[in-house]
């Protein structure tokens, strides 16, 4: 009987696990957009963050940087009050919190050329929260001026824990 809660532990724990989100969903993503469009902001739409989760970031450190701002920093894309400076090339952060995370790039006028970003972290409620049925919404129109969040599916989720439960109890009625 043990042994079938410590698989349920393990089999639950790991559908909950962080993990690393590499910003763009590439390597050379963090730079100037090619024209005006907002491929970072359009990626993180489709994305989901979760309290845990960790942002990865790819550039030249020394030539660039990322900045995590305030909204209104974001907005008027300046650079002197941070709330964190990163310039190593290769940055990680926690994404500690639910709620908009505002990112803009720390070299002289990449922000006004649209490097720069918004994650919305969602908690595990709001990833199980089906809102596919909800009207779209403009960036700008939602969650503090950060990117509407993708639908999501309450019965996928369903299906997962469903999933596992099965599994978990075949592999005990087979142990047993």
């Amino acid at each position: 009987m043990a042994g079938l809660l410590v698989l349920l532990f393990l089999l639950f724990g790991l559908s909950a696990a962080s993990k690393d989100i590499l910003v763009g969903g590439k390597s050379d993503a963090w730079k100037i957009p090619p024209s005006s469009s907002d491929f970072l902001n359009q990626w993180a739409e489709r994305s989901r963050f979760q309290v845990g989760d960790h942002l990865v970031w790819k550039y030249e450190g020394g030539k660039d940087s990322v900045l995590r701002v305030g909204r209104e920093d974001y907005a008027k894309c300046s650079t002197s009050n941070p709330i964190k400076e990163y310039n190593d090339g290769n940055t990680k952060v926690k994404l500690d919190h639910p709620g908009p995370f505002y990112f803009i790039s720390g070299a002289k006028g990449h922000c006004e050329k649209g490097q720069k970003l918004i994650v919305v972290v969602m908690t595990q409620r709001d990833r199980n929260t089906s809102i596919s049925n909800a009207p779209s919404q403009a960036p700008s129109q939602n969650f503090e001026g950060g990117p509407a969040p993708s639908p999501t599916s309450t019965a996928t989720s369903l299906q997962s824990c469903g999933f596992l439960l099965t599994l978990a109890v075949f592999v005990a009625m087979w142990v047993f």
